[in-house]
């Protein structure tokens, strides 16, 4: 691991152990003011519903800002997010440690000199959701200052591939018509949507619809993409889901050349339907996919199982557009 890979993984975990010190500063500080249960998770009008000991204050935000540094960091660092990509994910991390920091100060700030009941748990205390949009703003701030360090150890873009160098063909007879479609899911994609879905539910019932939709809503978005199936045919490339919408249809006539590649989602800065300089794609998981050159120089990539022989299919189809056969 050289210099400049260890300085884009400290950059990266610098905002969230930033964030985990302010955090224990402010504890410390308040230690003392807090009661012996602080009042930790609210409902949507702001009201406490549940109670956590106060020490595992310390053990929850420590857990969470130091696996947020190291996902970051391990983002960061392996040089598959490049270019703007890089800026925007470090960027990205030093909105989240602010966002987060300050939700987690807080929840802190809201139980100082709080009333406690017979159990030592804090008595009428409310989030105001003004502080959502605090934190908000507060993360926006982080983010914009963390456009900054990504200038320090930047990582170029990787020059386009030749993709004409292994362009294979489908030999097809003339007047004969072909297709192509293949599942493009991943393991862990339907279990995320479903157990998404189940919260989101359980909320609506524990807590009601405020707080619980959100969630079934993005479960349920997740559920109708986690297994796309990928087409090609004379049309160019079609990526669907369970439902008409969402899909992504990329047609034959915008379409130059293909290949079949070994892709990690986070040269395409990360998981689902992702745009970055010089490409777009439909990152389920890693492993191989059909890129496709466009005309206008962009790639555009998915990631799917026997992505060879639709590459082929696509050339193959490409040329007799070319052709007029």
């Amino acid at each position: 691991m050289n210099r400049k890979t260890i300085g884009r993984a400290a950059l990266a975990a610098l905002p969230f152990l930033l964030a985990l010190a302010v955090d224990l500063i402010l504890y410390a500080a308040w230690r003392d003011r807090l009661p012996a249960r602080v009042a930790s998770h609210f409902v949507g009008n702001g009201r406490a519903d549940d109670y956590a000991d106060r020490g595992s204050y310390l053990v929850v935000t420590a857990v969470l800002f130091v696996g947020m540094a190291a996902l970051w960091a391990a983002m960061s660092a392996n040089g598959k997010v490049r270019g703007r990509s890089y800026a925007l994910t470090l960027a990205g991390g030093y909105g989240t440690a602010a966002f987060l920091g300050y939700l987690m100060a807080a929840v802190l700030y809201i139980n100082v000199d709080a009333a406690v009941d017979a159990e030592g748990a804090a008595l009428d205390v409310s989030f105001p959701m003004w502080h959502l949009a605090a934190a908000l703003g507060v993360g926006a701030a982080g983010f914009a200052v963390g456009l900054l360090p990504a200038r320090l150890f930047p990582v170029p873009e990787e020059p386009s591939e030749d993709l004409t160098a292994d362009a294979e063909r489908i030999a097809l007879a003339d007047g004969e018509v072909a297709g192509w479609g293949r599942s493009a899911g991943s393991r862990w994609l339907p279990a995320v949507a479903a157990a998404t879905a189940v919260g989101g539910v359980a909320l609506i019932v524990t807590t009601g619809w405020v707080s619980g939709l959100p969630l079934l809503v993005v479960g349920l978005l997740l559920a109708t993409f986690s297994r796309p199936y990928v087409t090609v045919d004379r049309r160019g490339i079609t990526v669907s889901g369970l439902l008409p919408w969402p899909r992504v249809r990329v047609p034959l006539d915008r379409i130059e050349t293909a290949a079949s590649r070994d892709i990690s989602p986070l040269e395409y800065g990360g998981w689902g339907y992702r745009i970055r300089p010089g490409r777009t794609g439909v990152m389920i998981r890693s492993g191989e996919g059909i890129v496709a050159r466009l005309a206008n120089g962009r790639d555009f990539a998915v990631t799917v199982d026997d992505s060879a022989t639709g590459a082929a299919l696509l050339n193959t189809l490409i040329d007799r557009r070319r052709t007029g056969h």
